[in-house]
């Protein structure tokens, strides 16, 4: 591969990359919110904090770092055990053991 051509790959994938970043803050543009602490373990859109760094990556069910889109408004409404509720900002609750 010469230069040019390795230079316009990486190009190139660094545009994937933000485009793969930029999607769920899209996505809470159009009618959804961040919902942290309501996802099970791997199941998270992206996550906030040490540990954990973006889709998939939570290791706790419901883990307080790590978040999810819901439709707008519905996030402190989202029942899980023990009578926990979602939040719209991160929680310091069910973290994982460091």
């Amino acid at each position: 591969m010469n230069k040019s051509a390795l230079t316009t790959a990486v190009i190139a994938s660094a545009f994937t990359a933000a485009l793969v970043v930029a999607a769920p803050a899209n996505a809470a543009k159009k009618g959804m919110d961040k919902c942290y602490g309501v996802s099970l373990a791997g199941d998270n859109d992206c996550a906030a904090g040490p540990g954990t760094s973006c889709e998939g990556t939570s290791t706790v069910d419901y883990q307080g770092n790590a978040w999810t889109l819901v439709p707008a408004g519905t996030c402190e409404s989202v029942d899980l055990p023990d009578g926990r509720t979602g939040s719209l900002d991160e929680l310091d609750r069910d973290l994982p053991q460091t």
